[in-house]
């Protein structure tokens, strides 16, 4: 950001700011104003200017105002007042010309997301890769945010946050393919990790591991997997996308282990002690297992059956959210373990829902299991529920 002497600096992506000579123009709780409504239209479109209906509809909205007009010759009366209080230098700060209003020439403007806009236009325009990287990387770090996050509830504010998260994304994309054939993937890494902070839940963790296997940082590859799914899960209530489970199949192809005897192999693969109950493991672990049983079922034919519970409220609609159904959830978790098999297999498919696999079960053995983790997890007058599905295969 400049701090050039009588330059007005702008900040849209992310929180909303005004500053001049280093001094902001905007108190703790004036964010949301019509003074701050009024200085982010006619600053973001500077150069087209803004009208009157738009800027009346931002200002105003649905509100019971008898005459728009004179209060927006009020607003922009008060708002011109305002910055000549706050230390400006004297202009006429708002321009009417053609039907339109524009912010004056006379104040430059530095604004972040016309910065990063500039940027992502010269990085398209730029064919020599080496330049055209660092102008995509100097691009993405200029993206700090959503635009105007904290405003999104104004259509236009809306709209132009579509337009530069999709520039952002582009960014991130041909940033990471051109690291990606040089190697870098040290830069590619930290361009990951940052994708993966400005957006989250966008599967940038997705760069950053294959940047973490470029560089054979296998178990780091894995403990974000780990972390990056556990965190989608909990957090949105989201499985693991196929760019995630893509990423980690490639991951287990690139592992490798220094050579070792099958005594030693074995007791790595051992389980823990004290294990007890179902064997419970993430979904891409549970999708691998179901690919490998439903081989043997199928060549042995042998009863094989899935079945799905989902907590379900008072009226038998599937919970969504809440702190109720972290909790239920939890408790379902530790039902399931000890109402099942240790031969069974069990994964947490999203918020309030749980997959078992049971080999050699049939559809009749299953009502049975459904009947018994229904009576633990229900409690005297509880009001929630489960509700099951069954699925079988060769019964």
């Amino acid at each position: 950001m400049t701090e050039e002497k009588n330059v007005l600096c702008v900040k849209m992506l992310g929180n909303f700011s005004l500053s001049f000579q280093g001094q902001s123009l905007l108190g703790t709780k004036s964010s949301n104003t019509q003074f701050a409504y009024l200085m982010q239209l006619l600053l973001h479109k500077r150069g087209q200017g803004v009208g009157r209906e738009i800027l009346e509809e931002t200002l105003f909205g649905d509100r019971d105002v008898e005459n728009t007009h004179r209060a927006l010759r009020s607003v922009i009366y008060n708002a011109k007042k305002r910055l000549e209080e706050l230390g400006l230098p004297e202009a006429d700060y708002i321009v009417r010309r053609d039907g339109m209003l524009f912010w004056t020439e006379e104040i430059p403007v530095w604004e972040d997301a016309a910065a990063f806009e500039q940027l992502y236009l010269e990085a398209r325009r730029e064919s020599e890769e080496e330049r055209k990287l660092q102008l995509l990387l100097d691009a993405c770090h200029c993206y700090t945010g959503e635009f105007l996050e904290l405003y999104s509830d104004f259509l236009w504010v809306a709209s132009e946050a579509r337009r530069y998260r999709a520039m952002f994304y582009e960014c991130v994309e041909e940033a990471a393919a051109l690291l990606r054939k040089k190697q870098d993937f040290l830069e590619m890494k930290q361009l990951g990790i940052y994708a993966s902070r400005i957006a989250p839940f966008c599967d940038w963790e997705t760069v950053t591991m294959e940047a973490l296997i470029g560089l054979g940082s296998y178990e780091e590859a894995v403990e974000l997997y780990t972390v990056t799914v556990q965190r989608y899960l909990e957090e949105r209530g989201l499985r693991p996308s196929q760019k995630l489970m893509d990423m980690l199949e490639r991951l287990g192809e690139q592992v490798t282990h220094p050579a070792s005897s099958l005594d030693g192999i074995r007791e790595n693969l051992e389980e823990d002690e004290d294990q007890e109950g179902a064997y419970m493991c993430s979904y891409p672990v549970f999708r691998g297992i179901y690919h490998m049983m439903k081989r043997m079922m199928e060549r042995y034919r042998q009863p094989m059956s899935l079945m799905l519970c989902t907590v379900v409220d008072s009226k038998g609609n599937p919970m969504r959210e809440g702190e109720q159904l972290d909790s239920l959830s939890e408790r379902l978790a530790n039902v399931i373990r000890q109402s099942v098999r240790q031969s069974d297999v069990v994964s947490r498919y999203s918020r309030g829902q749980y997959l078992i696999l049971f080999p050699n079960v049939s559809k009749e053995n299953c009502a049975r299991i459904q009947k018994r983790i229904n009576e633990h997890f229900v409690q005297g007058r509880q009001r929630t529920g489960l509700r099951f599905s069954i699925n079988s295969l060769y019964d």
